[in-house]
């Protein structure tokens, strides 16, 4: 048991919870003004290939995370003109484009590397590890708050500034307010729809830094499919949470650790299918005990505003 909860465990889970957070807390903000963002899966696979593509023209990985950055948000830019300018269906146009970008990623994959699966260069640099100086003396806690990638301190302060930048400033209850209650908002003079397509924008931001944290960060890499489906972990991270920054942090630990452990549970020669699937049975596990009847009306009330 001691080798399987050891400190090695708590500071995968970091790495492992990192592009969950990112993408959950993307979500969050798309909640706030009343978007439920399906689509995390495909806009993280995106960032995830573009983050791979720019470090290998640029060479330099952290221009590799501003294309990654980039291109996930021109995608989120097509999610947002579908579903605010066109009133499209959210979750529809969501589906759609996790298919698209599965395919867009699959099609380029093939057309820029010449390679089928996966694309991996042994010449190609990841992401830095940083320790932090006096953390990483710290005996336990220095081992698995330090050695991490720029992008896993960067998570842990955007859940900081996100919580006082929605509950605390003028900008951040405007937002809030053009979820609520749109049209109360506007008669106040607020801007709803410009306020959507940032809140939109910011999400694509977000999970492009956790697509580039999957490829550049926690490997060196990028396979079809590498997201596995935690865009959708992260859009349940997001239900858990309340689309509050803290609880969203909350609920993303939850996975990353079941995530770390399935990895771990690997070296004990349990089958791999079986290890695999621990992190989907507590997502299912926790859409069971903790349903939140707001986000089915919010689901509702995006179908009928498509209508």
């Amino acid at each position: 048991m001691d080798f399987l909860l050891d400190v090695s465990l708590y500071a995968s889970t970091l790495r492992m919870v990192t592009p969950i957070l990112l993408a959950a807390l993307g979500g969050a903000i798309c909640a706030r003004v009343g978007l439920f963002n399906v689509g995390l899966e495909g806009l993280v696979l995106i960032g995830a290939f573009s983050g791979i593509v720019g470090n290998h023209f640029t060479g330099n990985v952290f221009a590799a995370v501003l294309f990654a950055v980039l291109c996930s948000l021109l995608f989120s830019v097509l999610f947002g003109f579908m579903s605010i300018h066109l009133k499209a269906n959210v979750i529809v146009v969501g589906i759609a484009l996790n298919f698209l970008a599965l395919g867009l990623t699959t099609f380029s994959l093939r057309a820029i590397f010449d390679v089928k699966g996966a694309y991996y260069n042994k010449d190609m640099i990841g992401l830095p590890k940083w320790d932090i100086p006096l953390l990483k003396d710290i005996p336990w806690l220095g081992e698995v708050l330090s050695g991490h990638s720029p992008l896993v301190y960067l998570s842990i302060i955007l859940v900081i500034v996100l919580q006082l930048f929605l509950f605390k400033t003028v900008t951040g209850f405007r937002l809030l307010a053009a979820g609520e209650n749109p049209t109360a908002a506007k008669s106040l003079g607020i801007k709803v729809t410009r306020i959507q397509y940032g809140a939109v924008l910011l999400c694509g931001a977000l999970c492009g830094l956790a697509g580039a944290q999957l490829s550049l960060g926690n490997v060196t890499m990028f396979t079809e499919g590498m997201t596995s489906g935690r865009g959708f972990i992260a859009l349940v991270a997001t239900m858990l949470g309340q689309s509050n920054p803290i609880g969203v942090a909350a609920s993303s630990l939850l996975f990353g650790f079941m995530d770390a452990l399935s990895i771990r549970l690997q070296g004990f020669a349990l089958p791999t299918h079986f290890t695999m699937m621990l992190p989907y049975i507590v997502t299912i596990l926790a859409m069971l005990f903790f349903k939140d009847k707001g986000y089915m009306q919010e689901a509702r009330k995006s179908n009928e505003s498509s209508r």
